[in-house]
């Protein structure tokens, strides 16, 4: 099962991420500019698993570029406590 099927498996894999690129020096701009370019593939190139990747997705298509940069920001900020840091 890859971790794009099961929502609370994604957020944590996305904290794990997160945490390790924060451990490797990245800071908040950096992080914030990689999570707006894996939206914006994850967009363009898979297809949603589930119910809340298929509402990102949606949001995505409607968002102006500032909106799905905001977006990016907010998944960011919603996996900060997740992981298994």
């Amino acid at each position: 099962m890859s971790v794009l099927d099961n929502w609370q498996q994604w957020k944590d894999f996305l904290g794990d991420r997160l945490h390790q690129g924060i451990d490797q020096g990245l800071n908040k701009e950096t992080v914030n500019d990689l999570a707006y370019q894996i939206g914006d593939y994850l967009a363009k190139q898979v297809e949603p698993k589930n119910d809340q990747e298929k509402i990102l997705a949606d949001l995505w298509s409607v968002a102006s570029p500032e909106e799905q940069h905001a977006i990016a920001n907010m998944m960011v900020k919603l996996v900060q406590n997740d992981g298994t840091h």
